[in-house]
């Protein structure tokens, strides 16, 4: 097994020594989808979702959800306490330089995102008949999108914050307009068009549009595409150019 691997997986160790961690990143989203599918209503078709099920629609809300908690909540705080104690100094005076880390640490995190949405969908999948992605390959397209999206983010904010418990505040405040405009509280589909057109630029209502169009079997649409790869170019340059390994 190569360093990089080594170091992925002791990463992969420390995130789930934290039960809060663990539960909130990987079976939070899950949950949520039971509790709303106990709801008589939300199983029933929706003539405001075009014959969709409420239930459904929160499948992919889900996935957006367990992309959200580690990018922007347990990422940042995780790299800005390795900066705060020392850790990323001492690596650099080490044969396996801080970027390796850094990689890991990207990796460790998409991995937990990428087993908690798989949760989700098996848990809609058998349990409610949620249905699965009619465009499979559309539907990885729009979660990788969607992760570079957000992940870059989680970067900048792993960059700019002075400590662990900072970047978690960061990532928190990020964490619920984000969400919002992604459809946690009320799907997309109920809200004011002008809202939705705030919500189609914004990381996570880009997102959550791209895994919906998937799901029915199109192919993301080219504005939350753009969106997407725009946080991800713009964000991510300024990560690589703000980080701070000391």
């Amino acid at each position: 097994m190569n360093v990089f691997a080594k170091l992925t997986r002791t990463e992969l160790r420390l995130q789930t020594r934290e039960p809060v961690a663990v539960f909130f990143s990987l079976l939070f989203p899950t949950i949520l989808v039971v509790i709303l599918g106990c709801i008589p209503a939300f199983r029933e078709p929706s003539p405001e979702l075009g014959g969709v099920r409420t239930i459904d629609v929160y499948v992919g809300i889900a996935i957006i959800l367990s992309l959200a908690v580690v990018a922007l909540q347990g990422m940042p705080m995780v790299l800005a306490t390795y900066r705060e104690r020392g850790v990323l100094r001492r690596f650099a005076t080490t044969p396996v330089r801080p970027i390796a880390l850094l990689g890991a640490q990207l990796t460790a995190m998409l991995l937990i995102a990428l087993a908690s949405s798989t949760l989700c969908v098996a848990v809609g999948y058998l349990v409610y008949d949620v249905p699965l992605a009619a465009n499979l390959p559309g539907f990885l397209l729009a979660f990788l999108l969607t992760a570079a999206g957000v992940f870059a983010i989680g970067l900048l904010i792993a960059a700019l914050a002075p400590s662990g418990k900072a970047g978690n505040a960061i990532g928190t405040l990020l964490f619920f307009p984000s969400m919002f405009f992604a459809g946690l509280w009320l799907p997309r589909e109920f809200m004011p068009d002008l809202v939705q057109r705030i919500g189609d630029f914004t990381p996570l209502g880009a997102g959550e549009r791209a895994l919906h169009e998937t799901m029915a079997g199109q192919w993301p649409h080219p504005l939350p595409s753009m969106v997407l790869l725009g946080y991800l170019v713009l964000f991510g340059l300024g990560a690589a150019r703000l980080f701070r390994w000391n």
